[in-house]
């Protein structure tokens, strides 16, 4: 017997601005390619990040993981592409008490909710809660030196990445 889980009918009904969305392959319905295009008047304006999001087999119970495959400098970012952000946090209490439950993932989120997020999240980076230290730190101590060359370099990878 197969699975079959209902992810998101309302992306084709009510696009959002500033992604796409869609199978990796037509025959795994768990493994989703995206591309965010960095939000407008911020330091990633013009980029086009693709990332991967992997749900699990009890989705909407628990959430996916995202992982950006384009090259990212961000607070929120790991080094190896994976995101940092409440609301992709398994759901319920924060054993750190740093968020609190309704932060964390909740089976109400789809791919759009999770989509907004990140790109806000890319808009308004939480330094607080890093999961890049380094990107933290600079982004803290001077955000218009080496973490805006930093960030201006990845989004040119990512233009000149886009078309391949």
């Amino acid at each position: 017997m197969t699975k079959q889980i209902h992810i998101t009918p309302q992306l084709n009904k009510n696009p959002v601005e500033g992604f796409s969305a869609g199978l990796i392959d037509d025959d795994d319905i768990y493994k989703w390619e995206v591309v965010i295009i960095g939000p407008q008047d911020t330091l990633f304006e013009g980029g086009f990040f693709k990332a991967y999001l992997t749900f699990p087999y009890d989705y909407p119970l628990r959430p996916p993981k995202m992982k950006f495959i384009t090259e990212i400098w961000h607070p929120n970012v790991a080094k190896n592409g994976d995101v940092c952000i409440s609301i992709l946090h398994e759901p319920g209490e924060d054993k750190f008490g740093y968020e609190k439950p309704e932060e964390r993932w909740l089976p109400i989120h789809t791919v759009e909710t999770i989509m907004i997020s990140v790109i806000s999240m890319l808009a308004d980076p939480n330094s607080d809660s890093p999961a890049n230290v380094d990107a933290a730190k600079e982004w803290r101590e001077d955000p218009n030196g080496e973490f805006k060359k930093k960030v201006a370099r990845c989004v040119r990878k990512s233009q000149e990445m886009a078309y391949d």
